[in-house]
């Protein structure tokens, strides 16, 4: 008897092409697609989509016929307004830079999701991320390595999975480029082989995130100033909840050199600018640490981390801490570094673990 597997079909390329491969490789196969989000028009951008709109869920309702599978939508809104968008919007408050994919993954498609796969009597979930899933006899432990692919590597994002998820999870894209998927959708003839990808955050899809902030929090977002590091006050700032660390446009001070957010003060209400050589942090303090390749560790070890889904890894020395905490200190400090963005640790292809930054502590 073939094992039946449920697949997160966003209505997307990617979804789509790890439902048919499945589907090829034996498994009784259902689609889901989970509906998450539906905002005004404020919140739609250029495409006219939001995350999860009603023309995705079309496009993997149709692929989901076109490949003879049973279909689901399930109506997670409340649990993505509570998990995702009052998380997303109190971190911005609090003068964090969230990362709202990493929530999602965490509290909605391996963990709501899981769930309601295991009630359909499904041994497996699946979803169209690039990043392998791979069972290593010697340690007893389930791995999650980067994709053979290394520019479409979404292992960042994954990090937070236990071994109890990743025991029930299948990554079919691993191992292949964005363009064997693209051109997989074609020969299958699926509707969705030249839709473009999805934005990083979707329910904000215009990328204005105050705006979106604004209206949603129905909190009063009061301007303030930006100041330099000492203090020095260099001109009036739109409110904390509109600048992410190292944003450079939109700040309209004149300066001898370009001018960076480097950091908030959410107490004063100010925002802290500065040129990048004051970016660089020596070392961070990240909280929530999920380790996948071993126990949590008793003795500091080595790593290469990731402070963002874009940035390049540096070699780092991790020292564990109490309550679920770590100190990184970075053998060549970094920039740009922000609280509330993940840190991923990592040892060549293998994914070691990671959590949240709390706290960065600046160079010079």
């Amino acid at each position: 008897m073939s094992q039946k597997v449920l697949v997160g079909m966003s209505g997307g390329v990617d979804s789509s092409v790890a439902a048919s491969k499945l589907i090829d490789q034996g498994y009784e196969v259902i689609g889901a697609t989970l509906m998450l989000w539906q905002g005004g028009k404020e919140d739609i951008g250029e495409s006219g989509k939001t995350c999860c709109s009603s023309d995705d869920v079309e496009d993997a309702r149709s692929v989901a016929s076109k490949l003879g599978i049973p279909f689901y939508v399930l109506d997670m809104k409340d649990r993505f307004a509570d998990k995702v968008i009052s998380y997303f919007i109190d971190a911005y408050f609090q003068g964090a830079t969230p990362n709202p994919c990493i929530a999602c993954n965490r509290n909605l498609k391996f963990g709501a999701m899981l769930d309601k796969a295991l009630a359909l009597g499904a041994d497996f979930i699946a979803t169209g991320h690039y990043a392998r899933v791979d069972f290593d006899a010697g340690r007893g432990r389930y791995l999650l390595k980067k994709a053979l692919d290394p520019s479409k590597d979404q292992s960042y994002v994954l990090y937070m999975l236990t071994q109890y998820q990743l025991a029930r999870l299948l990554l079919p894209l691993g191992d292949m480029a964005k363009s064997t998927t693209r051109k997989t959708a074609q020969d299958k003839d699926l509707r969705v082989s030249d839709k473009p990808d999805s934005q990083d955050i979707c329910f904000v899809e215009g990328g204005y995130y105050g705006d979106f902030i604004k209206k949603h929090s129905g909190r009063e977002i009061l301007p303030g100033w930006f100041v330099d590091r000492q203090g020095k006050r260099l001109g009036k700032h739109k409110g904390i909840v509109n600048y992410t660390i190292g944003q450079r446009r939109g700040l309209g001070i004149a300066a001898s050199a370009p001018l960076y957010v480097i950091g908030k003060n959410v107490e004063e209400n100010t925002i802290i600018l500065g040129f990048k050589e004051e970016s660089y942090v020596s070392s961070l303090i990240a909280e929530d640490m999920n380790y996948i390749a071993f126990d949590e560790p008793t003795s500091a070890f080595k790593a290469s981390a990731k402070v963002r889904y874009t940035a390049r890894e540096a070699e780092a020395l991790v020292t564990p801490l109490k309550d679920g905490k770590a100190s990184i200190e970075f053998l060549e400090p970094q920039p740009f570094v922000a609280a509330g963005q993940a840190v991923v640790l990592y040892e060549g292809d293998l994914v070691l673990g990671g959590g949240i930054i709390s706290q960065k502590n600046i160079d010079n």
